[in-house]
């Protein structure tokens, strides 16, 4: 075998001297403040049960899809699943994806064309910064949550096709949200198309997990909304809520959804199964109650000069610099909990920090003894 390309290993060797270099860890029985299992969904026996016996009840005993949707893998399950997710986020469709980043890589290559603007906050998730690197339309960023700085850019920006805005309802390294009906406002005064990922939202926000977007009546204001599966939901899999034209063209241009083999009836059993389980669930309540909690205590314990504003089941407690955010990460750990360090370059330099997860199934004296230990080694 040849040996290792130089400028890979040099790569490397920087993010080691950096302090920044990804490893993989194996699970923990750690109390858990990292995951996105804001329900406790991944682990629920209910949804499980309803799960196999949804299969064995329409006699579906497959493993696999077989192929892609346009090919072998559309089997019924996949219209019954995606009805479900049309009426439950109020819209006219939608399309699933095999997961989230499938779904914006899909979406952001091909529905931007050339001669289009993007506009994208600052703090967009990788994926859509992936998607749209891979589109033929302009792109730039607007200051994080910052309305005014992109209201200038787009009555000074020049295009001469369409223009897009995107957006999250929940930014997943802040936990902190735009003024969404704001952000309607404007592209409906600038005419634009407005793209909202709603990924930290559903499970979380609204009338049964519905979203921030239904919760705000903004429906009808926005040309797509992505969704997805593996955060509150618990399971896997995405997809983007959207009129019947959007889909049909996504079912003929987008490639993360054309050239990929289709998710198998198991992964769709268990989304129409936490489907289900949202309707009548009492975790939100018990989260919203968890979250208001945890920001209390954090007040109490004199930290909220450290944490980025949220109300979201997502909390930051900035701590500069990789080495000093993974010392304390680390003495969490060894105290039992599972809260993980977010270190730079994924965020800013000297903007590294804490990453506190919120679920309905974490107690008050869990939450208590965290932060009196984050106390203490700050």
């Amino acid at each position: 075998m040849k040996k290792f390309p130089e400028k890979l290993q040099e790569k490397l060797s920087n993010r080691k001297a950096n302090n920044a270099l990804r490893q993989l860890s194996s699970r923990n029985d750690l109390i858990d403040f990292s995951s996105n299992d804001y329900l406790g969904f991944s682990k629920s026996e209910s949804i499980f049960n309803t799960t196999h016996d949804f299969l064995i009840g329409h006699n579906i005993k497959q493993n696999g899809a077989t192929g892609s949707r346009l090919l072998s893998g559309n089997y019924q399950l996949f219209n019954i699943v995606e009805t479900i997710l049309a009426n439950f986020h109020n819209s006219e469709t939608a399309l699933i994806f095999n997961s989230g980043y499938d779904a914006n890589v899909g979406f952001f290559s091909c529905v931007p064309q050339r001669d289009d603007v993007i506009l994208y906050d600052e703090f967009i998730h990788a994926s859509i910064r992936d998607g749209i690197k891979l589109s033929n339309a302009k792109a730039y960023k607007f200051k994080h949550n910052d309305l005014d700085n992109l209201d200038e850019m787009l009555n000074r920006v020049q295009y001469d096709g369409n223009i897009y805005i995107v957006t999250e309802s929940v930014f997943s390294m802040d936990g902190d949200s735009p003024d969404l009906a704001a952000i309607c406002k404007i592209s409906k005064k600038h005419d634009a198309f407005l793209i909202v990922d709603e990924a930290h939202a559903v499970g979380v926000f609204g009338k049964r997990g519905i979203g921030l977007i239904p919760k705000l009546n903004l429906e009808n204001h926005i040309f797509a909304r992505l969704v997805t599966f593996g955060k509150a939901i618990g399971c896997h899999g995405a997809a983007i809520i959207c009129s019947e034209n959007l889909k049909q063209y996504l079912v003929n241009f987008s490639r993360s959804f054309i050239y990929t083999t289709a998710l198998p009836p198991h992964s769709l059993a268990t989304i129409h199964s936490a489907y289900t389980e949202l309707i009548s669930t009492k975790n939100i309540e018990k989260l919203h109650k968890n979250i208001k909690y945890f920001k209390a205590e954090v007040i109490k314990h004199n930290l909220q000069n450290h944490f980025i504003k949220s109300d979201s089941a997502i909390h930051c407690c900035i701590i500069s610099g990789n080495e000093k955010v993974k010392q304390i990460a680390k003495k969490l750990q060894q105290h039992n909990f599972s809260v993980k360090p977010i270190l730079s370059p994924t965020v800013k330099k000297e903007e590294e920090r804490l990453r506190f997860c919120l679920h309905s199934y974490n107690s008050e004296k869990e939450t208590t003894e965290v932060l009196q230990l984050l106390s203490t080694f700050l």
